[in-house]
């Protein structure tokens, strides 16, 4: 069962305050997947295990995180979600405790297990913006929460390195859990209360999922659109990290997380991505996304064995591969405003489906022709999409 349009409250629209308290805590959530990152050294060596072994952490982490997408944002649609976003949020707090006491390798994978499957507050915190946000204020809300979870991603590894070399890699998880139990009293006193909706048998919420993308093409080409976006930002910062490590450059690992901060410049083109879908140039923007990522690739390209193109190179990729994320996203919770939970589960679902294509190709790609492979390969990819883009724009206009 759904809500019919007249039986929808009128938005209240978004208060700065308010959306700044869902931007960092979206990030805060976002950013616990990526604590042990740059922390695999020292955790092997703190439980005996190989830093290989030790990589099984982030795959795990991201596999909880996967399943928390699919089976708990969805019932953001049907769920009081002034309870279920702090009570979430209080679960991903136990697991970051749990983390933090882990005696053993073993345990500490169950726990990041744990902490992926609960972090998912951005993904029902975004969507929960949208239905609170006017119209008119839509894509600069969620352009601005998508810009918190932006730098939680970026921020998280540099801040974890940080804290780790000060007190230890369990410090981090202890802080976080703290920050994010924090977070949870604040969100549950801010969110307003919210109108009863039908309840869903959670089978069928689940089903949904599916059949609203069927339903709508608009939902199809965005997904589609959004994959292939993701798959080369994947694949670009996985070949980036092989580029920078090897000749001529021989960077360690934290100048390559410095290089790496340069992509916060995607968190402010979130924020102007989604004032161009307000002013009703959502689908001219994201053709001219997919062209300033293709004019990066070649940039990348050319500039394999210089710094400052690469540099270039990544400000310009962030900043259109991240507009090119609110622009889809903002989409999409304009075409069923009854199901902005489980589009958002569609549309997080498809670009991790095409982060994962990204990061094998890279790998691939590598090995059989280095970073000019690469960057070849994301041209390609950035190709199709524009393809896309050009021949369904039609069915891209939201009326």
């Amino acid at each position: 069962m759904t809500i019919s349009q007249t039986e929808r409250p009128v938005a209240p629209g978004m208060s700065r305050p308010l959306t700044l308290l869902f931007a960092i805590s979206g990030g805060a959530a976002v950013g616990n997947l990526y604590w042990a990152q740059p922390l695999l050294s020292d955790i092997a060596a703190s439980l005996g295990v190989s830093i290989g072994t030790a990589g099984a952490l982030i795959t795990m982490t991201q596999i909880g995180y996967a399943l928390g997408i699919l089976l708990i944002v969805p019932l953001g649609d049907t769920l009081n979600r002034r309870r279920l976003i702090p009570a979430i949020m209080l679960c991903s707090a136990v697991a970051l405790a749990a983390c933090a006491l882990a005696p053993s390798f073993g345990a500490l994978l169950a726990a990041l297990a744990a902490l992926g499957l609960t972090t998912v507050a951005g993904q029902l915190l975004t969507p929960l913006a949208g239905d609170l946000a006017r119209p008119e204020q839509r894509g600069r809300v969620v352009g601005t929460i998508v810009s918190g979870l932006i730098s939680g991603i970026l921020l998280s590894r540099t801040i974890s390195g940080f804290l780790a070399d000060a007190l230890g890699w369990r410090a981090i998880y202890i802080a976080a859990a703290i920050f994010i139990v924090l977070l949870a009293a604040l969100v549950a006193c801010a969110l307003p209360a919210e109108r009863p909706r039908p309840a869903v048998a959670y089978g069928t919420l689940l089903k949904s999922v599916f059949s609203t993308v069927r339903q709508h093409r608009a939902v199809q080409i965005t997904l589609v659109i959004g994959a292939s976006g993701f798959s080369v930002f994947t694949m670009f910062w996985t070949g980036l990290t092989f580029l920078l490590s090897s000749a001529p450059f021989n960077y360690s690992v934290s100048q390559i997380g410095l290089v790496g901060l340069v992509g916060l410049a995607g968190a402010l083109a979130a924020q102007r991505a989604g004032w161009l879908h307000d002013r009703g140039w959502s689908v001219k923007a994201t053709g001219a996304a997919l062209v300033l990522a293709l004019v990066s690739l070649v940039i990348a390209g050319f500039g394999a064995t210089r710094i400052i193109p690469i540099l270039v190179a990544v400000l310009l990729l962030d900043i259109a591969i991240q507009g090119l994320n609110v622009l889809n996203q903002t989409r999409l919770f304009s075409i069923d405003p009854n199901a902005r939970s489980r589009l958002n589960t569609a549309f997080v679902a498809s670009n991790f489906v095409g982060g994962a294509i990204g990061s094998t190709l890279a790998g691939v790609l590598w090995e059989h022709g280095g970073w000019v492979f690469v960057a070849a390969g994301g041209m390609v990819l950035v190709a199709f999409a524009l393809i896309v883009w050009l021949t369904q724009r039609k069915a891209l206009e939201i009326r």
